[in-house]
């Protein structure tokens, strides 16, 4: 069994810790392409092309700033401009294989997210889907 396997807490505080720092993927399929688009007012081409950037054949990811943040998060409000619609790895954030790795990897996370420990209890169940539903 998992160390977690009494669940963990989390509650999203839309902060946008999550979108900001060092460099990496934010993968995004044609489906929530399209979503993100509709939400944006853009014909699903224009976002591609202002948005996102193919890194391999069929491997899109978002577009990130020179400092690493999100293109998607609004530097006036420092929110995601499209949290309803954003990505199942953004939506599956903290419950990713990564961070679950240890106590001392969950701690980290948590140093840097103000919503793990607290707000709902994510029972084993719920974190493996999460984390599934990512990979």
């Amino acid at each position: 069994m998992p160390w977690y396997r009494d669940g963990l807490q989390f509650e999203c505080t839309v902060c946008g810790r999550c979108c900001t720092g060092g460099s990496g993927y934010v993968w995004v399929s044609q489906e929530e392409i399209n979503g993100i688009a509709a939400q944006m007012g853009l014909a699903p081409p224009v976002f591609e092309q202002v948005f996102t950037w193919t890194v391999r054949p069929k491997k899109v990811s978002l577009k990130e700033y020179p400092n690493g943040d999100c293109v998607l998060l609004s530097d006036k409000t420092h929110r995601c401009r499209v949290y309803e619609n954003r990505p199942i790895q953004c939506r599956t954030w903290p419950f990713w294989s990564q961070n679950l790795v240890s106590t001392n990897t969950w701690s980290a996370v948590a140093a840097i997210c103000p919503g793990c420990n607290r707000g709902k209890l994510y029972t084993l169940e719920e974190i493996e889907e999460r984390r599934k539903a990512f990979e």
